[in-house]
């Protein structure tokens, strides 16, 4: 007589080893997507080169004159735009007059969907920013490192104009404002060239920019050798931008994200688990047939 306890267990591994892909990413779907929608977060470990980067902002003097270049475009974006919106919101904590750019020609929009984000959270509600003021967005120009050497001589001829058109000497922040000399701070987020690699050659090692960088997970690794020298930080990815807003006190999406990617990996080692164990089972009963 067969054993019905064995017949059936067979069949659930027999199914099991038979479970529809589409299932799987249905799970890793939810996982991802879930967090988002709620107030979640988890606590990370922050790595060295984050450590950094905060420390650089800190040792930045409070009140002084920052410079943002976004070096990025929308397929970017997931991975940068949340260290890009922590920093401008460490950048105004500390009351830094900021000046944006972009080496990129979608930069700029990236720059004011990130100052969009910024004024959309409710602890910067009572934050009173005034644009022409407090922070200016100059746009893009198009000649990338050569941007930068020009930059190095006279900021007001590289960008006559802000993004909306107004001539800079009618700009009260960029009065005084000559060349990158006159920058107290700089902070870079890049997708690749031109970027954080020519703003260290061009930049840093040029004209002495105290600089940090927000870089793809893909290009950070090119980076570490800068490191400690001309970048004094680096947040790299996803990741790097979870772990700086930690280690700022401004959790925002990349956190989130961080939750839906352990519940992910999770999900995948389980089903990995599930296949491997239905797969010995079925061999272990076909070699006993």
């Amino acid at each position: 007589m067969a054993d019905p306890v064995g017949t059936q267990g067979n069949g659930l591994f027999d199914r099991l080893m038979r479970i529809d892909r589409r299932i799987i990413f249905v799970f890793i779907g939810v996982a991802l997507i879930f967090p988002l929608f709620f107030d979640i977060s988890q606590k990370i470990p922050v790595s060295p080169e984050v450590v950094m980067t905060n420390d650089a902002f800190n040792a930045a003097p409070d009140g002084g004159l920052v410079l943002f270049s976004f070096d990025y475009d929308p397929p970017s974006a997931p991975e940068l735009q949340p260290m890009a919106v922590a920093a401008l919101k460490v950048a105004m904590r500390k009351h830094m007059r900021i000046v944006i750019i972009g080496l990129w020609p979608q930069g700029p929009q990236q720059a004011n969907m990130a100052l969009a984000s910024v004024r959309a959270d409710p602890r910067f509600a009572d934050a009173k920013l005034t644009y022409g003021v407090d922070y200016v967005n100059l746009g893009f120009q198009a000649g990338n490192e050569a941007v930068i050497q020009k930059m190095g001589s006279d900021i007001p001829t590289t960008f006559p104009r802000d993004y909306a058109g107004t001539p800079v000497e009618q700009i009260p922040i960029m009065k005084g404002i000559k060349n990158l000399g006159n920058f107290d701070f700089m902070v870079n987020i890049s997708a690749g060239y031109p970027g954080t690699r020519e703003w260290v050659q061009f930049g840093a090692d040029r004209f002495g920019l105290i600089m940090v960088s927000g870089s793809t997970a893909v290009q950070t690794t090119e980076m570490f050798p800068y490191v400690g020298k001309q970048l004094k930080g680096i947040m790299g990815g996803m990741r790097g931008a979870a772990e700086f807003e930690q280690i700022s006190g401004n959790p925002g999406k990349a956190l989130k994200f961080m939750v839906g990617q352990s519940v992910a990996h999770v999900i995948v080692i389980a089903f990995i688990v599930i296949g491997n164990v239905a797969y010995f089972a079925t061999r272990k009963r076909k070699a006993g047939a």
